[in-house]
């Protein structure tokens, strides 16, 4: 399925659930209510599995803060068909983790295309960190270790770039490995899509053709061949959708 077919496309691209310490989602609060605004019950996908919780544990600690802003949460780990699940869900979220692990699980789980269909469909989706990675066109540019084999790198394809989530606000100078730059570089020596690197309080809104930043702080926005730019909050992202 090509980005062409998302034209209704409803998407919320976080880089992370928490913001210099502060409560789940509270930097993004406003927004994750009026993304799923009219949505009685979202689906919750854990398979990222942040420092290995189980499926129950995850979907626990998201129902709490989702609660918390009057959204009510079902894990797919409670139907016993996950496709069954997705093809009835009023909206998806899909958390953060470890992305190979999660995109491994998807596949295996047979959840790749059903959950395409259902982002055509208008259905809204909504990933932080790992699941944002998932919106993208292949998971090439996420920061985690490949601490499992996932049967491909493609991911969702919802969107015709990649994201990069946790984005440094500056580089350490006292690092001596790659920089996160230099490792963007080198992914397009292989890739020619574009690469959004988000900042961690930075979400992207995707509705259709259109596609906005909110946070504070600037996205860099990575091209096969060119200078990184900065972008603030505010600007128009349109471009980004282009094929």
């Amino acid at each position: 399925m090509s980005t062409s077919s998302f034209s209704a496309r409803n998407l919320l691209l976080v880089s992370s659930s928490r913001f210099d310490g502060g409560e789940m989602f509270g930097h993004c609060q406003a927004a994750v209510q009026a993304h799923f605004a009219g949505v009685s019950k979202v689906l919750f996908i854990p398979y990222a599995r942040p420092d290995g919780l189980s499926h129950e544990a995850y979907t626990a600690g998201i129902a709490t803060a989702f609660n918390q802003m009057g959204i009510e949460v079902v894990g797919i780990e409670t139907y016993a068909d996950p496709k069954a699940a997705v093809a009835a869900a009023e909206g998806i979220f899909i958390g953060g983790g470890n992305t190979f692990v999660l995109i491994r699980d998807l596949y295996e789980n047979g959840l790749i295309k059903p959950i395409r269909t259902r982002i055509a469909e208008g259905m809204p989706y909504m990933g932080s960190s790992a699941g944002s990675n998932m919106a993208g066109m292949s998971i090439s540019t996420s920061n985690d270790m490949p601490i499992v084999y996932p049967p491909s790198f493609e991911a969702l394809g919802a969107i015709p770039f990649n994201i990069n989530p946790h984005y440094p606000r500056s580089e350490d100078n006292r690092h001596m490995g790659e920089s996160r730059d230099q490792r963007i570089r080198e992914f397009h020596h292989f890739n020619a899509q574009p690469v959004v690197a988000l900042r961690e309080d930075g979400l992207l809104k995707i509705q259709g053709n259109s596609i906005a930043l909110h946070g504070n702080l600037p996205v860099r926005i990575f091209h096969q061949g060119k200078t990184p730019e900065d972008l603030m909050p505010g600007a128009d992202l349109a471009f980004l959708l282009e094929e």
